[in-house]
């Protein structure tokens, strides 16, 4: 790997990093319910902390840095509007011919879309799994399981807080509101496995073959020259 390729994979991420941190910035002004905003975005919060102390021993994929990061913005949003009154959602619904605003669906394919590439990478690099169909099924196990705990931390919302959590939960009247949010994170892992497998997988030899240079330094002073 060229010294440019390595300083571009060093930077990249916190470039992405400092981009997260100015959207975040934008939708703490003026949201529309302050309690829901800090809701949707603690899991960004809980997360960088995380990415932070890892990088180093356990660097991610430039696809899966830019997956959180996206994923990051669309809960920034949410947060700053509430998923009930994203101007977004309303263009789609009127666009379609909807019955709610969707934008809150976005919100739920992006938790199982992004989970699955993170989970996808975490178990080929440190697990005995390889590429198939066990690997497919579990993911997608894993994203469910995901989504269903994050329908607990709504139920638990909503006891705690009464109505203040209605912008939280933004069931919008839905009865079947949390089946059809684990069903959007559930084509969201599928989708994602599905298209960006491919990409996925070179990334992940490029960074296998960068660990096992750094590992050698013959094998890094014979890249050198």
């Amino acid at each position: 790997m060229s010294v440019d390729d390595r300083t571009k994979t060093q930077v990249e991420p916190l470039f992405l990093l400092c981009g997260a941190f100015l959207a975040l910035a934008v939708s703490g002004l003026n949201p529309h319910d302050r309690l829901t905003w800090i809701l949707e975005i603690s899991p960004f919060l809980l997360a960088v902390p995380v990415l932070a102390v890892t990088h180093r021993r356990f660097p991610l994929t430039p696809l899966l840095y830019r997956l959180i990061v996206v994923h990051a913005i669309i809960l920034f949003i949410g947060g700053h509007y509430t998923y009930a009154e994203v101007p977004f959602g309303f263009t789609l619904q009127d666009m379609f011919g909807l019955s709610r605003n969707p934008y809150d669906r976005i919100g739920h394919f992006a938790q199982g879309f992004v989970p699955a590439i993170a989970a996808r990478e975490i178990l080929l690099r440190r697990t005995p799994l390889v590429r198939g169909g066990w690997l497919f099924f579990i993911v997608v196990s894993i994203c469910l399981a995901i989504s269903a705990c994050y329908e607990f931390i709504e139920w638990w919302s909503a006891v705690a807080l009464g109505q203040g959590a209605d912008a939280f939960l933004g069931t919008q009247g839905d009865p079947w509101d949390t089946q059809w949010d684990m069903f959007t994170a559930f084509l969201g892992a599928l989708t994602a496995q599905v298209v960006l497998a491919p990409l996925h997988d070179r990334q992940l030899r490029l960074i296998d073959r960068r660990q096992k240079v750094t590992a050698s330094p013959e094998v890094a002073a014979q890249g050198e020259s």
